[in-house]
């Protein structure tokens, strides 16, 4: 037995350390003020959502109506789009029905293709749309000028355009979800940009006061990084518990709840522990960078020049994973879904908008691996630049061993 603790047992006192000294410090209490700061990039990134959300979610009208006037409408829509511009609905062919054959569109919109706000069915003379009240309120107008177009009775006569309002449709519900991701995402940025800082500071503090010399005598280097990160992850979730119950306690005596935001497709109660989960897996990947950042620079100036490029990195990650929201399945989100430090958020973003549980199994199995091999480069790359106890230190050991053994006869 050697007496030194594992790796284990050495990184839970060092975070049990490193906790207490960081919850119970006067800077601590300044801390929790600095959510206030963020608040400025929350708004611009809402803008860029906004463009986001334009791009992705524009809702299609369907048609289900017999094979001639389907027919007539495509073209009439064709013809009309040029002219209308942006107010111009995407055509989708949903059924080419038989004489007095009927279609069941409440039916469509719930569980048919999900860009599809809204179905017009009938005939050319006397057409129906059915969907959600604000579609209806924005189509009805270009559905009848469709179907004036398709009888070619131009903008002479329009027919009247009954309207059948229905609760929801899938479109809503995807536009719904995607809101919930954005936001999702964006808080777990801020979040994420805003605690991962305290690693890096107290990395440096202890470096500049010769206490990471001593850790690294007496335990695995190793346990040394693991321990500081899941310290400041836990200090992390403390300031997480505070800004929570007090932004929550502001937004409900305003009289404001979460059935403003449409719900996750997985649920809330799992969608507010998947994000936790990523949470912590995004502060852990970007922590461990810090770490190694930390560890090599000498002064607080280098660790302001080499942290400033992460820093860059990370927002670029965050708009990247944001933009894979508007191209779910496209190579682009698998893109960011596979890369480490965007998978957190491309994965939370799928949360909102995919019910399926096993990918969030395989993503997090896969972001722990990414941590592990942060935290063990990150030691190695310390131990053999700053302790110098890797290869090159060895060598020098020897080297100098050998000098002290020549040396010492011409002494005696």
């Amino acid at each position: 037995m050697s007496g030194r603790l594992s790796t284990l047992a050495a990184a839970v006192v060092v975070a049990r350390r490193d906790f207490s000294a960081v919850l119970f410090s006067r800077s601590f209490l300044l801390f929790l003020l600095g959510p206030l700061f963020p608040l400025v990039v929350a708004g611009l990134a809402t803008g860029v959502g906004q463009k986001v959300e334009q791009k992705a979610a524009r809702p299609a009208l369907g048609i289900a109506m017999q094979a001639a006037d389907a027919d007539a409408m495509l073209r009439a829509g064709a013809q009309l789009g040029p002219r209308l511009g942006n107010a111009a609905p995407e055509l989708v062919v949903l059924a080419r029905l038989e004489p007095h054959q009927r279609f069941d569109a409440e039916s469509a919109l719930r569980g048919g293709r999900s860009n599809v706000a809204a179905v017009v069915t009938g005939t050319l003379g006397r057409p129906v749309i059915v969907g959600p009240q604000p579609q209806l309120d924005g189509w009805a107008g270009p559905v009848a000028l469709l179907a004036a177009q398709a009888q070619d009775h131009g903008l002479a006569a329009f027919p009247p355009v009954k309207q059948v309002p229905t609760i929801t449709s899938s479109a809503s519900e995807r536009i719904g979800q995607m809101r919930t991701a954005q936001a999702a995402q964006t808080l777990l940025f801020l979040l994420t940009m805003l605690l991962a800082g305290m690693v890096l500071s107290n990395l440096v503090e202890e470096k500049a006061n010769k206490i990471i010399e001593i850790l690294a005598a007496a335990i695995p280097m190793d346990a040394v990084f693991l321990g500081k990160l899941f310290a400041m992850l836990a200090v992390s979730f403390v300031g997480i518990a505070v800004w929570g119950l007090s932004i929550g306690g502001l937004l409900l005596a305003g009289g404001r709840s979460l059935d403003e935001l449409a719900a996750p497709a997985v649920g809330w109660p799992m969608f507010v522990a998947l994000g936790t989960a990523y949470f912590a897996m995004a502060y852990l990947l970007l922590g461990s960078v810090f770490l190694t950042i930390g560890s090599m620079a000498a002064t607080v100036r280098d660790v302001q020049t080499l942290s400033m490029p992460v820093t860059m990195l990370q927002l670029l990650v965050f708009f990247f994973a944001s933009y894979a929201v508007a191209l779910p399945g496209s190579t682009i989100e698998w893109a960011a879904v596979l890369i480490p430090f965007s998978s957190p958020f491309a994965m939370l973003a799928r949360a909102a908008q995919h019910p399926d549980l096993v990918q969030h199994a395989l993503a997090l199995g896969w972001q722990t691996a990414w941590v592990a091999l942060f935290v063990r480069s990150g030691a190695r790359l310390f131990r053999r630049k700053v302790m110098k106890s890797g290869p090159a230190g060895r060598r020098g050991r020897k080297g100098l061993l050998a000098r002290l053994r020549g040396a010492r006869p011409q002494a005696l």
